[in-house]
């Protein structure tokens, strides 16, 4: 019996819708595992490039594709910055970015599994880019670091990356990443060696220190805040030196740099120059006095990490379904869109854990 080719476009028309819809479960049932750094098989792509509406505002600010860059990450304002060097010579601010989704609470990331998206000051190469990731493209920020993996400190694939997910990454949507990733990329092949990114949890002004002084995490930011007002009252990339547990910034040592970031820190040849210094002295008698005029801290009910205004908005207005549809091609689902909506910083309140991810019925994540 002859079959007509009709007969033949229906079956292989059949198949290809199912082989579509198998790539996107694929893809939705890896998302649901963790932050994961390599490419789907079948989704390779051409790297984010700079549109000409970047390029003309990067001249606009008088800076250049190829010049330096610098991020900053604010997790309480669910923010990134992204800084170039202008012709000053100094770093400026390019950009403001709406973070759509970070996950955890405020605070470092420890053990693998516990959701949080890390704090503290990462370097990344241009191997760390990916332009095929499974979040639309990411970078990833090498946690942990030279000082965490010497406090033994655990977890991996932590990225800023595309979509609205997050299980320790800081999720920026497809359009948000894909023009970060185009700036990075750019800087990177213009010879900058590796840039610098800055994690921080909230914007370390002294009111906000004040509020968190409470925090049992408060020793920590007070040294993350070292390397924040150093690059506040210069905007020159602070030099990370890991010694005695911690970070220290902009100080030569006698025979070089530190080996052991547990180790006693050797003695200090030289610091940052005198003027800086007295900055930072003025900036931490800020803190003392609005620490001091503060009763108690505030403390934050965490369900699961955080989400910008903006995207906040949007969640309520359309819900998760279409607002996945809106900010990533492949329509990955808003990561806990429940406590997405349950904003951290509306007010004081009773601090409650993440949960475990056996008790939310997920898979354990990164």
């Amino acid at each position: 019996m002859m079959l007509s080719t009709a007969s033949f476009r229906r079956p292989v028309a059949t198949l290809k819708r199912v082989a579509s819809k198998s790539v996107i479960a694929a893809a939705v049932a890896v998302l649901l595992s963790g932050c994961v750094a390599d490419g789907l098989d079948g989704l390779s792509k051409s790297a984010p490039q700079l549109s000409s509406k970047t390029i003309a505002e990067m001249r606009k600010k008088k800076m250049s594709p190829t010049s330096p860059v610098l991020v900053r990450i604010f997790k309480q304002e669910s923010e990134l910055e992204v800084w170039k060097v202008d012709a000053s010579g100094q770093y400026a601010l390019f950009k403001t970015y709406p973070m759509c989704r970070w996950s955890g609470k405020l605070g470092p990331k420890m053990t693998n599994g516990d959701r949080q998206a890390p704090e503290g000051f990462y370097h990344v190469s241009a191997g760390m880019l990916n332009p095929n990731s499974q979040y639309y493209a990411s970078f990833n920020l090498g946690y942990p670091n030279r000082l965490e993996s010497a406090l033994g400190y655990s977890g991996d694939a932590l990225m800023v990356h595309g979509a609205c997910s997050s299980s320790g990454c800081y999720a920026m949507t497809d359009q948000g990443v894909g023009e970060i990733y185009a700036i990075v990329q750019k800087a990177l092949a213009g010879g900058q060696e590796r840039f610098q990114v800055q994690a921080y949890p909230f914007r370390m002004t002294a009111d906000n220190m004040a509020l968190h002084k409470d925090d049992p995490n408060l020793p920590f930011w007070r040294t993350l805040k070292q390397g924040y007002d150093a690059f506040e009252f210069t905007r020159r990339q602070p030099k990370v030196s890991v010694c005695g547990r911690r970070y220290v910034f902009n100080t030569e040592f006698e025979g070089g740099e530190p080996t052991d970031p547990l180790a006693a820190c050797p003695p200090a040849m030289s610091t940052a120059d005198p003027g800086l210094m007295a900055k930072i002295e003025a900036e931490n008698k800020k803190v003392e006095t609005a620490m001091a005029l503060t009763k108690s801290s505030a403390v934050f009910a965490y369900v699961d990490g955080g989400m910008h205004p903006s995207f906040r908005a949007l969640l309520k207005k359309n819900g998760a379904n279409k607002m996945a549809a809106s900010i990533s091609g492949i329509k990955y689902p808003v990561s806990r869109p429940d406590a997405a909506l349950a904003d951290p910083y509306a007010g004081p309140s009773i601090w409650k854990p993440v949960a475990k991810p056996e008790e939310a019925g997920a898979t354990p994540e990164r």
